[in-house]
């Protein structure tokens, strides 16, 4: 899947490209777009051409949050300091999808709400829908961080043993950067083997908040 993207920027056309990776017909490609790709070769190429995304922005006690979703799920959960901060960084993302505030979808609202819970402590499942575009590494990474129980962490040395890839700790890190969905994928959940917190794109002070309510919560449904 990270060859058909690099052939689907480059090809002429979606059919080439995906010969050109060594698929065997485009049927292939597409029963894998959902979980690999986020959305179909054809739009992934066009920077998100004809995609509709919905967004809410919610102001939390981490601070202000942007839930993004497609039909299919939530692409894009980010925190920022302004509204039109995060705003710009959805339009950045998906440059040529359909963007329109959605402050009235059941959908979203109802996720917001689980979202609000999970922020004080109040929810340890996050089971939410995603449409995320990945290489295949770093789904595997982002797979790996949803394993993570709810209270623990990992470092990012034991994430890239658990793939059975003990020297990708570097690559491990940059998946983890590359994050564009806060808390569904807990990539604050990974620190450094030393205990330090290591980064968080929005904010160590952000990371230690989530995981003290993470771990404080998790200490009282033990007793």
């Amino acid at each position: 899947m990270r060859s058909l993207k690099t052939n689907l920027r480059q090809s002429g056309s979606v059919t080439e490209a995906i010969y050109e990776t060594g698929f065997g017909s485009g049927s292939r490609v597409y029963e894998r777009a959902d979980t690999r790709l986020g959305m179909t070769p054809q739009q992934y190429r066009e920077g998100g051409r004809h995609a509709s995304i919905s967004y809410v922005v919610r102001r939390t006690r981490t601070g202000l949050m942007l839930l993004g979703a497609t039909d299919r799920g939530i692409c894009f959960l980010q925190f920022g300091d302004q509204k039109e901060g995060l705003i710009e960084a959805l339009r950045e993302e998906y440059p040529k999808a359909s963007i329109s505030v959605a402050n009235d979808s059941p959908q979203l609202q109802d996720w917001l709400r689980r979202l609000d819970e999970y922020l004080v402590g109040d929810g340890q499942n996050l089971d939410l829908p995603l449409d995320v575009q990945a290489t295949a590494f770093q789904m595997k990474v982002w797979e790996y961080l949803q394993r993570i129980p709810y209270g623990d962490t990992r470092s990012y040395s034991a994430v890239a043993e658990g793939l059975g890839m003990s020297k990708a700790t570097r690559a491990v890190a940059r998946a983890c950067a590359s994050n564009r969905v806060a808390l569904v994928i807990p990539c604050h959940r990974v620190i450094r083997a030393n205990g330090d917190l290591g980064g968080y794109r929005w904010g160590i002070e952000r990371k230690q908040n989530l995981l003290r309510v993470e771990q404080e919560s998790a200490s009282v449904s033990l007793q």
